[in-house]
Formats: structure tokens, sequence, C-alpha cells
């Protein structure tokens, strides 16, 4: 299922070079991506991959969007202005019809987002408030949400999620955090949903990935520069780093041949005896 079909950047040059979110994209205005089931952002840092999803999450509305602190002068809030410039063509269902509305469970999941969800479940008194806010955000009261946790079943839930952080490792607690929030029939937004992952874990999510696209209705914009993503992705893969974001194959791109140079300088250390 392709509920975005494409994405438009703003069309609009300022004359000052340094407004962010603009001084991002400068030299790309107007620049269409056309997206699919799977649709990556590969870039070094600066590239801009995490500010994209951060501005397609707030054209569409998508839970989990962040209001960027921006350059102001006067009362203008550029980063609002430059999202509101963007535009985002929508995509079709099974039978070719446009899919008019972005599902409920589409969420924008960034890497702070799961290291956070680590730290709160170390810290009980922060694992505490951070389940009433989740609560809230799911549509209770803050008067109901904090009774709740006050309650025999409130407690109980807090200590089985402490229970399971002394039984699971950093990548174990990922993996397990993105398995709750990405459901079947939605858009997701992910910013390096790698971190914490060991290799063998980033390719199991990978696959996984791969699997809700093509069986469950789920379409993936994913921010990334782990070639263990990239390798093992059914990708449409974007180059950031490139003046026009081209597309490239996985093998192209900077940071996968950077490990393959290094591995292959390496390779009689890999020999046996």
């Amino acid at each position: 299922m392709i509920y975005l079909r494409s994405f438009r950047l703003s069309g609009r040059q300022l004359s000052c070079p340094n407004i962010y979110p603009y001084n991002v994209f400068r030299g790309r205005e107007g620049l269409v991506f056309i997206l699919d089931r799977i649709t990556v952002l590969y870039g070094n840092n600066g590239s801009g991959k995490s500010t994209l999803l951060n501005i397609i999450a707030n054209r569409l509305g998508i839970k989990g969007k962040e209001l960027a602190t921006p350059n102001t002068f006067g009362n203008d809030n550029y980063c609002i202005r430059y999202t509101e410039e963007c535009s985002a063509g929508p995509g079709d269902d099974e039978y070719g019809r446009m899919i008019r509305k972005i599902p409920e469970v589409s969420r924008y999941i960034k890497s702070e987002d799961i290291l956070y969800e680590i730290k709160k479940i170390q810290q009980r008194s922060v694992l505490g408030e951070s389940l009433i806010y989740d609560m809230t955000e799911g549509g209770n009261s803050f008067r109901a949400s904090a009774d709740f946790m006050q309650s025999v079943k409130g407690r109980r839930r807090q200590e089985n999620i402490e229970f399971s952080q002394e039984k699971y490792s950093n990548g174990e607690t990922s993996l397990q955090y993105l398995d709750e929030l990405i459901r079947p029939e939605g858009l997701y937004l992910l910013d390096e949903p790698e971190v914490s992952l060991s290799p063998v874990s980033q390719v199991r999510l990978a696959e996984k990935m791969n699997d809700m696209a093509r069986l469950l209705d789920c379409q993936f914009v994913i921010a990334t520069h782990s070639p263990f993503m990239l390798g093992t992705l059914d990708a449409l893969i974007y180059d950031l780093d490139s003046p026009d974001f081209h597309t490239a194959r996985w093998t192209e791109l900077e940071n996968v041949r950077y490990f393959y140079d290094f591995f292959r300088d390496r390779e009689s250390e890999f020999e046996e005896d």
C-alpha cells in the first residue's frame, strides 16, 4: 500500500542563505521525491535526512512530529512557512483509488524516542511520568491516566516494564518498542531505527519491515546510513549527499563503500593460518 506517493520541497529560495530549514535544501528548491513501499533517505550527518522526515511529519500531521526551533525575523516562523510551502501527493490502494487520509496509526519515530524509551525504563520516576504522558497522548485525560498509575493494575504495569528492562538488553528493548508502535496498515517515518541495535538485529529489523510492507500494507520512509539496513531493505534509496538527491543502489553509497574498503584492506587478517 502506498499512502504517500510523492513529496515536493518548497520552491522558494530566500535571499539570506542561512535561514533554517531553507538553508538545508538550498539549490534543491521544488525537488520532488517519488516514494515507494519502502523509501530510504541516505546521507551522512548534516545531509538533511532528519529535517526532511520531520517536515513530512509536520506537513501530514503525523503523531510524533516536532516543531523545530526556527530562525525568526519579525513575526515570521520559517519552519512553519517552509512546511506549508511543501506539498504531499496521495497514494492509492490496491484498486487504484486515491487515499485521501493518512491512517491514524501512522507515526514519526526518532532515534531520540528510542533512546528515551530505554532511559525512562531505567528510571522509576521518569517511567511513571512517561507512562502517564503516553496515556494522555492516546486520548485519556491527565487525571484518568494519573489515577490509573496509582491503581493496582497501573503499578503492576510499571513493575512488568521494569522487570523487562532487567531481562532485556538496550537493543532488545529498542526492538520491543518498535514492535509496539509499528502496526499494520500505517505510514511510518523512521529516523535511524538502527540505534542500539547490533548488525544482526539491524538485519532482522530490516527483514521484518520488508515483510510488513509486502504483507501488512505498511509504508516506510527511513533515514539511515547503516550498511546492514541499506543492504537488506527492499527500498528505493535517495542519496542526500548528492547535489540533486538522486536515487542510487546501496552499493554505490559512500558509507557502504567505506565499510567495503575497510574490510577489504584487512582481508588478510580474516584468513586462517
